[in-house]
């Protein structure tokens, strides 16, 4: 085949940001100006993050057309579930506890499972057992943290015939995330913590850094 000929591979997909956590419209409105592709509202009271449905629905709609709203559950009811989603503009739904595929699946949402690596078997088996997820969030494995340990994990755990679907968790923050991009080409990255002045209340300065490293890591592929 002559050179002029052969194909060219197709640009990489960029990398995917979900900022999670947003309690402030403000940070909503950065975020969105900032270009994230989601944000997450957490609906699990014990967090310091958790947000109630009427707190959580002017933050859904201050997010532009084009950010994906996401909320987190743990192990909630099916009518928790359902009255979140009567109240609140809802995109994508996303399970942190022990939720079966058919219950995450039943709420004609696309949907995200979260799962905490402890090592490369259980992790596989539970990539097998939920595959039907539109995507997964690996956060570090903390006993009785359901999620948002801000610790990492050893990134060489996660498959490869699985990387191109996992968003990545756990610990990121500006200082790390290029080099976590670099190493798995996850289809996207997650952070809470990492871009926060405090617990719940986001740094501007943190979340433009965050996103410049992304951009970076994907620039330099």
């Amino acid at each position: 085949m002559s050179p002029e000929n052969t194909p060219h591979p197709g640009p990489h997909p960029r990398t995917r940001i979900k900022y999670c956590g947003m309690t402030r419209q403000s940070d909503v409105e950065f975020a969105d100006r900032l270009g994230v592709d989601a944000i997450g509202l957490v609906f699990y009271p014990p967090s310091p993050r958790a947000v109630t449905p009427g707190q959580a629905a002017p933050l859904a709609k201050a997010a532009g057309v084009f950010c994906s709203r996401v909320g987190l559950f743990v192990n909630p009811t099916e009518a928790e579930v359902r009255e979140t989603l009567s109240l609140v503009s809802l995109d994508v739904l996303q399970f942190h506890g022990d939720e079966s595929p058919d219950f995450c699946a039943s709420f004609d949402r696309p949907w995200i499972k979260a799962l905490r690596v402890r090592d490369s078997d259980s992790l596989a088996q539970a990539l097998d057992q939920y595959q039907d997820a539109d995507g997964w969030i690996l956060d570090a494995y903390k006993a009785g943290v359901p999620g948002g340990t801000g610790e990492t994990f050893q990134w060489s755990l996660i498959p490869e015939r699985w990387r191109r679907r996992i968003v990545l968790a756990g610990g990121l923050t500006p200082a790390n995330v290029n080099e976590a991009v670099c190493a798995i080409r996850p289809q996207g990255v997650d952070v809470s913590g990492g871009i926060e002045a405090g617990k719940g209340l986001k740094s501007p300065d943190k979340m433009t850094e965050f996103m410049r490293q992304v951009t970076l890591a994907d620039a330099g592929r």
